[in-house]
């Protein structure tokens, strides 16, 4: 088991976890290959999802009346993928270098490196889909920022089911290696088409349905839709998907420790990498 110093957080906390931040900053900033796949991605979906929607908008008069919801979809999409793995590659980056054993071998405790991960999650997602936010309001007059104050619950949920996911495929790879890897991409594109990110949860069987309940991302999609096509938003969407997000979220983070547990028991911290 962790000891106490590892849990609780104390007067050096926000300097060690800034460290670690301005560390993935400088990676990002000093190379622009990291940079540019940060928006890379982000701006394609959204010119190909943008031209796919106005092709569907002059054939049906269901999309020409939701104008912008797929578009919405994709970037709230990214916003969930972006956060996720934007968590996981900062702790890949780690392992790559060999330095993962040589940070918790300092007084930065798992929870601060958590912590430090979700910040340089945020600061990723956010830098990676702002591009796309003002091309696509140039390319095909829809501004995601016209959804108002609920544009902000919904970024904040999706981020943090974004991190619920990451911390456990960091778990997995810290317990059995570089091999559990692909589980950060694999996770959530297997969760995706019950999330009902482009279509409404009601049209898939019963027994999937249960199964979307449980996501806090199905109550956000669901909540975008009533937006764009009806011009309204049922609170009690957002309230769902925060209290199945809290759930989420010590769910990963208990596993994260578990696995970290497992991990540092048999000696592995130094020993991971490329």
């Amino acid at each position: 088991m962790s000891s106490t110093h590892d849990m609780i957080f104390d007067s050096g906390t926000p300097r060690r976890i800034a460290a670690v931040v301005e560390r993935h900053w400088y990676l990002i900033g000093g190379s622009w290959p990291r940079f540019l796949d940060l928006c890379y991605w982000p701006l394609v979906q959204m010119v190909l999802w943008g031209f796919i929607q106005q092709f569907m908008a002059s054939q049906s008069g269901y999309f020409a009346a939701g104008a912008g919801m797929f578009l919405g979809a994709v970037m709230l999409w990214d916003t969930l993928f972006r956060g996720q793995i934007g968590f996981s590659i900062s702790f890949f980056e780690e392992i790559y270098s060999r330095n993962l054993g040589h940070l918790l071998a300092t007084p930065l405790s798992p929870g601060e490196y958590i912590v430090s991960l979700m910040v340089t999650s945020l600061l990723r997602t956010s830098l990676g889909l702002f591009p796309s936010t003002l091309l696509a309001i140039w390319f095909f007059g829809f501004n995601i920022y016209s959804l108002g104050l609920a544009l902000g619950a919904f970024y904040a949920s999706l981020i943090i089911f974004g991190w619920s996911v990451g911390l456990v495929v960091s778990g997995l790879v810290l317990r059995y290696g570089l091999g559990a890897e692909g589980f950060a991409w694999a996770l959530l594109f297997a969760v995706a088409p019950i999330c009902g990110v482009y279509y409404p949860v009601s049209i898939l069987p019963h027994w999937l349905q249960l199964f979307s309940a449980i996501l806090p991302a199905s109550y956000i999609f669901e909540g975008m839709r009533d937006i764009v096509l009806n011009r309204t938003l049922h609170p009690q969407l957002l309230l769902i998907a925060g209290a199945l997000n809290a759930l989420w979220l010590a769910a990963g983070v208990a596993a994260f420790y578990a696995f970290y547990n497992k991990a540092r028991d048999r000696g592995m911290l130094l020993q991971l990498g490329e």
